[in-house]
């Protein structure tokens, strides 16, 4: 490939696939004209490592075959035209030198001037060049696996091609994760970096300053299957997803002060864990040994640190988490050191394939959601029903994946038994619900590790 384009794949499109075939009609129709380039950014399932990436630790992700699709024309006029082939999302346009994100509603659109303006702020761009596109997505809305990353991270990358600029793939990764807090949401990297560095049969441990992915070989001899709860859950319309962050924020600052650091410059609990120079497992110990139980009181977490409510809201809290009157601090770094300490574990048993390496990354993905359930408090009635009608089923592993309060599982099966448990996962969850039987057949499938961010171009 030519260096300028190392940061895509480019594929010799003349055959389109009859899904770029379709997505090229539309756009005839919708525009007058053929698009020039196609952009490809996947959805991804994390196996392992929940809401621990903005907490500066290592996370166990891999891409799945959906994805957000783009087929985009630069145009002279500096106006972005959107439209997307799903009826159920409008239209919209706006001016390249005038990019308005609303935090309070997060449109489809909003994600998409998310990668937008963080492209065109990283290189200072005075005249962006304008663009008609149109959307086509596969990845369920709201259900855990990155549908708006995965259409920030397109959106990126649409905007890079369009400007005739060019990033390695960790630089864009990084920048999408940046331009992505613009609609609100205090995200870590995972979803961004995953949609990007991953490689078709391979999971990916991803860590963190520096950013890096190292393939993660899973078991031959299972597979992963997601099963969407139908339970939609869009991290930027609740405060759900960042008040965690933010009590993981705290529990940095108040563990960071009793251990006489300079807590003002620790952010996450990564940090204090290297400053202190102490395993994982030391972590848990001083977690146990500094933080309480009991809900931290706004006055009493202002109280451990000196400083005044107002200090507290302009410098620590998040916009959307000011009214939140109190934080569970034990509970959350108690999950983020012990599920830190799950990943490594998980990637250390898939390079040595012990010869119960299924049973035991079974077990971890259970503690895992155990974790998630009852010290994260990011589970929902349903997510809890569907990992047990998967364990039940056959399953030897089975978790939330995602953010959480609802979207999806994510459950490791053994091979000779993946038919019988997608039949009797179906009969059990979904056809005892009219919602769920209408969307069954979208709801649960086995996958396989897919590859990362793609540009098509016609030949």
């Amino acid at each position: 490939l030519p260096a300028c384009y190392a940061n895509t794949v480019l594929l010799n499109v003349s055959n389109l696939s009859f899904r770029l075939q379709k997505l090229k009609e539309m756009f005839i129709s919708k525009f007058g004209s053929a698009p020039k380039f196609y952009v490809r950014a996947p959805g991804r399932v994390n196996l392992i490592g929940e809401h621990i990436d903005y907490c500066g630790y290592a996370v166990l992700p891999m891409a799945i075959e959906q994805d957000i699709l783009i087929a985009v024309e630069p145009v002279e006029t500096q106006v972005v035209q959107l439209a997307n082939t799903n009826s159920l999302y409008l239209d919209f346009s706006t001016s390249v030198n005038n990019i308005q994100i609303n935090k309070t509603k997060p449109q489809w659109h909003n994600y998409f001037q998310c990668g937008m303006k963080g492209i065109q702020e990283h290189f200072g761009l005075n005249n962006p060049t304008g663009m008609n596109c149109l959307l086509d997505g596969t990845i369920p809305p709201s259900s855990g696996l990155s549908s708006s990353s995965a259409l920030v991270c397109c959106a990126g990358l649409v905007t890079l091609r369009a400007n005739g600029k060019t990033l390695s793939k960790v630089e864009l990764a990084e920048i999408c994760t940046k331009s992505e807090r613009y609609i609100g949401t205090e995200g870590g990297g995972m979803d961004q970096s995953i949609s990007f560095l991953a490689e078709e049969g391979t999971a990916k441990l991803i860590e963190f300053s520096p950013l890096r992915a190292t393939d993660v070989r899973l078991p031959s001899g299972a597979a992963f299957v997601i099963a969407n709860s139908c339970v939609e859950m869009n991290k930027a319309a609740t405060s759900h997803y960042n008040i965690r962050v933010m009590e993981c924020r705290l529990a940095t600052k108040l563990l960071s002060k009793s251990k006489g650091l300079d807590w003002k410059k620790m952010v996450r609990l990564h940090d204090v864990q290297t400053k202190l120079g102490v395993s994982l497992e030391e972590m848990l110990t001083i977690v146990k040994e500094v933080l309480h139980p009991e809900p931290y009181s706004t006055e009493e977490i202002c109280k451990c640190l000196g400083i005044s409510l107002e200090e507290l809201c302009s410098q620590i809290l998040s916009q959307n988490t000011q009214d939140v009157s109190t934080f569970k601090l034990y509970q959350r770094a108690t999950h983020v050191y012990s599920e830190a300490a799950r990943v490594l574990e998980f990637k250390k048993i898939c390079n040595e394939a012990p010869a119960n390496a299924i049973q035991l990354l079974g077990e971890l993905m259970n503690q895992s959601y155990i974790s998630c359930r009852e010290m994260y408090e990011c589970s929902c009635p349903e997510l809890d029903r569907l990992v047990d009608i998967c364990l039940q089923f056959g399953a030897i592993g089975s978790r939330l994946t995602g953010a959480g309060w609802g979207g999806c599982t994510v459950s490791m099966v053994p091979t000779d038994k993946l038919n019988t448990f997608l039949k009797n996962v179906k009969k059990a969850y979904y056809q005892t619900d009219v919602q769920r039987l209408a969307l069954e057949n979208n709801c649960l499938f086995a996958t396989k590790p897919g590859r990362g961010a793609l540009v098509f171009v016609e030949a």
